[in-house]
């Protein structure tokens, strides 16, 4: 797969303006998702990256324009881990089955979905965890665990907000192998990022927002000062080291893009 979007189409957002209060946050989008995709959303902050994805999720109506999806289609969404009560009184388990498809249905989950959320929890490296409290994980097994709420949905496509904002290095990487083996396994992926070191100079597609969208491409079409300056307002440099864009962001908040440079 090559990530950047040439099967069929899974949602379709057409001259979309969208936004809260009839204050329009993003304007003008046309972006398609495809079956095959692997995609980073970069912008600044307040730049719409969330609602692109709340438009896609289908929790945001658009003022203008249409947004349309194949039949059907299964979604998950990982939030950001900052915007979750970690004082809520279940342990990671229960969080985990609080995702499944009969939950509306039925408060109790049956023996076979108890064996695949123990399957999953397994196959993410958290198995052991499977009592703890949520507020007793670590970051980085925040964020599996959320994974795991949304692999057991078994969706099509999985879109994720900041997955990687407040974690090690080592487990942004986890995270990011980790999203790019359930890729090759057939799952579309649309995330955001503040992250161009880390993640976004990694990924295969990248789109560019800031209240539209500046860019769509590949990290060398995207990746480049022009392209940067338009969508953060400030000049960049652009580096090259072992086939990967490093972007260093001239003046006194170098590094503030993530990753070291």
């Amino acid at each position: 797969m090559t990530g950047i979007g040439e099967g069929p189409e899974l949602i379709q957002l057409d001259d979309v303006d969208a936004g809260y209060s009839h204050h329009p946050v993003i304007t003008d989008v046309n972006f398609h998702v495809h079956e095959d995709q692997f995609t980073g959303i970069v912008g600044p902050s307040g730049a719409g990256k969330t609602t692109l994805l709340r438009l896609l999720l289908g929790t945001l109506k658009p003022m203008k324009g249409r947004i349309t999806q194949s039949a059907g289609l299964r979604m998950a969404y990982v939030p950001q881990l900052e915007t979750v009560s970690w004082n809520f009184p279940v342990t990671v388990r229960e969080c985990v089955l609080m995702s499944r498809k009969s939950a509306n249905q039925l408060p109790w989950a049956s023996k076979p979905e108890k064996l695949q959320v123990a399957a999953v929890l397994e196959r993410l490296g958290i198995g052991e965890l499977a009592d703890r409290h949520i507020r007793e994980l670590s970051g980085g097994q925040q964020q599996r665990m959320f994974l795991a709420r949304a692999l057991l949905r078994q969706p099509q496509i999985m879109l994720l907000d900041e997955p990687t904002s407040g974690v090690d290095v080592s487990t942004r990487h986890d995270v990011l192998h980790l999203l790019a083996d359930l890729h090759e396994e057939g799952v579309a992926i649309v995330l955001t990022t503040h992250d161009l070191n880390g993640i976004a100079a990694h990924l295969p597609h990248l789109v560019c927002v800031n209240k539209r969208i500046i860019a769509s491409g590949t990290p060398n079409d995207v990746i480049t000062p022009d392209v940067l300056e338009q969508t953060f307002g400030a000049r960049m440099e652009v580096l090259e080291h072992l086939g990967i864009r490093i972007v260093v962001e001239e003046g006194p908040h170098i590094g503030a893009l993530g990753g070291s440079v």
